[in-house]
C-alpha cells in the first residue's frame, strides 16, 4: 500500500499570552475561530486547514522553521504589510515580499495566489471559488 498526502491538517504555534495572539491573528488575517480553551485556540485556514495556537511558558523563537499563509492578490499583501508596520510595529524582513516574526516570535510568510505555481494552486477549493484564472501571455 503507498501513502497518499492530501494537503497539511494543521500548523500548530507557540504564544506566551493566548488571548494576545488571539487578538492579532483576527484582527490581521480575519480569521474565524473555530474552538478555544484553556491556553489554546484553533482558527480555520482555507476549507480543511486549521492553526492551532498553545500558550506556553517559555518559547524560543523561530529561525529557519516558518509557514506560509495565501492571500488572494497583491492588495491584500499590502493591506497586511501596513497593518503589521503601522498599527503593529512590526518590521518585515528585507528580501521578501511579507515575511516577519508575529509578537510571539512565531516566523510567517504570506504570498499571494500568484506568487505560486499554477500547478500547486489547482487543487485548492479556494482558487477555484475565487474565480481566478491563470493564462500564459502569448
Amino acid at each position: 500500500m503507498s501513502v497518499r498526502v492530501y494537503g497539511i491538517n494543521h500548523v500548530a504555534i507557540e504564544v506566551d499570552d493566548i488571548d494576545k495572539a488571539v487578538a492579532f491573528y483576527q484582527d490581521v488575517f480575519n480569521l474565524k475561530k473555530l474552538d478555544e480553551g484553556e491556553g489554546d485556540a484553533f482558527f480555520q485556514i482555507g476549507e480543511h486547514q486549521f492553526l492551532a495556537m498553545f500558550e506556553v511558558k517559555d518559547k524560543d523563537p523561530d529561525r529557519v522553521r516558518h509557514f506560509g499563509l495565501i492571500v488572494r492578490d497583491e492588495q491584500q499583501l499590502a493591506d497586511v504589510r501596513d497593518k503589521l508596520t503601522k498599527k503593529y510595529g512590526i518590521k518585515l524582513h528585507p528580501g521578501f515580499r511579507c515575511d516577519f516574526h508575529d509578537p510571539f516570535g512565531n516566523h510567517i510568510q504570506v504570498v499571494d495566489l500568484h506568487d505560486e505555481s499554477l500547478v500547486w494552486l489547482l487543487p485548492y477549493q479556494e482558487v477555484q471559488k475565487a474565480g481566478l484564472s491563470f493564462t500564459t501571455p502569448k
